[in-house]
This record gives C-alpha cells, structure tokens and sequence, in this order.
C-alpha cells in the first residue's frame, strides 16, 4: 500500500511550507550546471502542488526565492530571475487547470519588473481559484517580515493612531504578509539540512517540522504523501498533556 492510501482525510493539514533545497547538489551530482538543478526543481513544484489539489491541501507555501539568495553569484541570480518570468507565464494555464490560486509573499517590489507584471498577471486570472492556494515566497525573510510588521505598528502609534497596549498576537500577526492564510501545521525540507533558514520563523510556532534527504528535484507527491503520514502519528499538544488532549 502506498502513502497516499495510508493519510486519513479527515486529519489533512490545511496548510503545508515547503524549503524546496537541493538543487544545486543534484545538478553537481548529475555532472550538470547549477541551472539545470532549478529548471528540474520547477518540475517538483508542479507535481507537489498537483498532489496537494489530489488529498485536499487548501494552502501550500514554498520558499522560491529568499533576500539572501540576492548575494549568490549574479549569473546565478539573472537565471532565476528569467527562470521565474518563463514559468509563471507556462504555468498559469495548469494552475487554473487545476483550480489553484497563485500567491506571492515577500519583498516582492525588490524583484525586476518584468517579474512583478508577469506575476501580478498570474495572481489576477488565478484569482478566483478555489481548491489550493499557491504561494511563492520571493525575496522573502520571516525576520525582514516581521521587522516590516513592527515598522508599521510603530507608524501607527507615532501617529497617534494605535494605542501600546492594544498591540497584541492577532494585532500583530494581522501586520504580516501571511495575513490571509492559516499558519502551516507541516514543514518540510529537502536534502537533509535540519534548519528553518530564515523561513515563516512567527506562523511556524508550532508547526511540525519533517525533515527528508531527498534532493529537491527528486522530490514528489509520493514524498509528500509520505511526510503527510508521518505528520498524521504525530500528536499535537499546543502546551498541553496528552490526557487533555483524550
């Protein structure tokens, strides 16, 4: 029996983060340029997300692009840049196949322009999409997100707008760029690093963390099937103790 028949529907996630890693140690191990490491990778992104739509995943968030990523060789950065633009405009017609809205998070004004128009384009005829919502994290970092949430609280009661002692978690999390979105209940990364990288560091409070040494670019639905089951034998406290919970 394969993973997929062993998730209990009715215990999904609603919401998966994925950091997509890996590409560049699949490439070297294919005796390839870094390029083709992230052109396999996009293949990843669209079985993943087909395989979410297939159990019932309403939101899943991956990590395309971080405000660090922006020091990595120019050439490198040019190439994902133009890789982002080609695929976004491939791939919205498989996105409304598939009734997936697209959804981007981040600093997203950082990004050349030709990939703001291509991918604001997107956003709007995937708009009313209703099974899963894509996003992209693009030049994105939790702590530039939340040092922008903090800004903007802070403006407020300058401003004599927001009182001190009214700024409070919902206040606070309503500041984010994740505003519209459940916080993820499952992480998970590829190529056997163990770390967040710099990734949803306020909405994965409590978020299970699954941790897989597969190469992004190998990875598929049946790995995330796989991940689902495992996050399903979990037992989530939130605080409490397992009696509590029974």
């Amino acid at each position: 029996m394969g993973f997929k028949e062993q998730i209990d529907l009715t215990r999904l996630p609603e919401h998966i983060a994925i950091i997509m890693d890996g590409n560049g140690r699949w490439a070297k191990n294919q005796g390839k340029f870094r390029a083709s490491g992230h052109e396999s990778g996009v293949l990843s992104v669209k079985d993943i997300m087909e395989g979410c739509v297939e159990v019932g995943i309403k939101y899943l968030t991956v990590y395309a692009f971080s405000t660090e990523n922006w020091n990595r060789p120019i050439e490198e950065v040019n190439f994902l840049m133009e890789l982002l633009i080609s695929t976004i405009n491939q791939e919205t017609q498989t996105l409304t196949k598939n009734n997936i809205k697209l959804h981007a998070i981040g600093d997203i004004a950082s990004l050349p322009q030709k990939c703001i128009d291509d991918l604001n384009s997107a956003m709007a005829k995937t708009a009313d999409n209703t099974a899963c919502t894509l996003t992209l994290a693009l030049s994105y970092s939790a702590k530039w997100e939340i040092l922008d949430a903090a800004r903007k609280l802070a403006t407020k009661v300058k401003n004599d707008e927001l009182a001190v002692e009214d700024i409070n978690e919902t206040l606070f999390a309503s500041q984010l760029t994740t505003v519209n979105m459940p916080d993820p209940e499952l992480m998970i990364r590829t190529s056997g690093e163990h770390r967040v990288s710099n990734f949803l560091l306020w909405q994965m409070a409590y978020t299970e963390l699954y941790f897989t040494e597969t190469l992004w670019p190998d990875f598929r639905s049946e790995d995330l099937y796989e991940a689902i089951v495992d996050y399903q034998k979990r037992e989530r406290r939130f605080g409490k103790i397992s009696e509590q919970l029974n």
